[in-house]
């Protein structure tokens, strides 16, 4: 494992070969240090889903019954991470190649062999860039086997919970969770899910695919005076909110939540159409943006520049 650490004058971030995760983004205002990004536990020396922030390559979330079919024939998953089934894919548990690095970007790599676990031979990569208070990522997968297979992007971002937190980030509908976490039914938008306008995260367990996102999304933190801006390509047309609750997680303290951009619907791989899914073929490659902004008031940017930092 190797670690690099971006700055900017008002921000940084720490980047880990392990799983490509983010272990922690943070950002500098007149009140402190704040944490875009959950801080990754133990240093970064625990388990993946215990860092700040990872890529999902070269699909997402759960396949159903560890199997799935494609231009005529059957493929078999082995399950991994100790869940039932094969989560999230491979390059979260993997070990990246930096490619290249700067004082505030930085490139890694997977090439990933097919073996009995999964089908998949492929190279990915991820670079990540900080821009003052932006934080862009660019993720591609390319087929590099022999068969055209179905591929798919997301990335798994921790983010921070309080109280007062607000999610904006319309969508037309939400899959309903079953016991095994896989989708069971698309419905419209209940009440609680509805974040098409500014609402809290609700204080239980959630597990749900959005569909038809427009690739925009706010998260305010008001009583820090903070908000964060998404932004991501068209190919980010879904996502994926996640929070636990202590009854099926002790560990879990009430502050934080996922909110995963993703290419395709969760388990889309036993879907009509592949569930968005993007069947490449040999030597062809998936890439998209994911373009995080932080604004706040009061900072050393201001101080610095004499400039109010641009609003959305």
């Amino acid at each position: 494992m190797h670690l690099l650490r971006l700055r900017t004058d008002v921000a940084e971030l720490l980047l880990s070969t392990q799983g490509a995760a983010v272990l922690g983004w943070s950002l500098d205002t007149d009140t402190g240090r704040f944490p875009l990004l959950r801080p990754a536990r133990h240093d970064g020396n625990g388990a993946p889903d215990e860092t700040a922030a990872f890529p999902l390559v070269p699909y997402g979330n759960r396949v159903g019954g560890n199997t799935f079919s494609f231009a005529g024939r059957d493929y078999q998953l082995v399950p991994n991470a100790g869940d039932r089934y094969r989560l999230h894919g491979d390059g979260w548990l993997s070990d990246w190649t930096v490619e290249a690095a700067t004082d505030n970007s930085a490139t890694v790599a997977l090439s990933h062999t097919a073996d009995e676990s999964a089908p998949w031979d492929y190279l990915a990569r991820q670079l990540v860039t900080l821009d003052g208070y932006r934080l862009t990522l660019t993720l591609s997968v390319e087929n590099t086997g022999r068969d055209t297979l179905p591929f798919g992007l997301g990335w798994h971002p921790y983010f921070p919970l309080t109280s007062r937190t607000r999610l904006t980030a319309p969508a037309s509908s939400v899959w309903l969770e079953g016991a095994d976490h896989l989708p069971t039914e698309e419905v419209p938008l209940p009440a609680n899910l509805d974040f098409r306008k500014k609402a809290p995260v609700p204080a239980r367990w959630i597990n749900n695919g959005f569909e038809d996102w427009n690739g925009c999304a706010r998260i305010d933190w008001p009583e820090r005076g903070l908000t964060l801006t998404i932004d991501t390509d068209p190919i980010f047309s879904r996502y994926v909110v996640y929070r636990p609750d202590t009854a099926r997680d002790p560990a879990f303290a009430g502050d934080w939540f996922c909110f995963e951009p993703m290419t395709h619907t969760v388990d889309g791989f036993h879907m009509p159409g592949m569930g968005g899914l993007t069947p490449l073929r040999p030597g062809e490659r998936l890439e998209g943006h994911i373009r995080l902004e932080a604004l706040a008031l009061q900072t050393g940017y201001q101080r610095a520049t004499g400039k109010d930092y641009p609003g959305p």
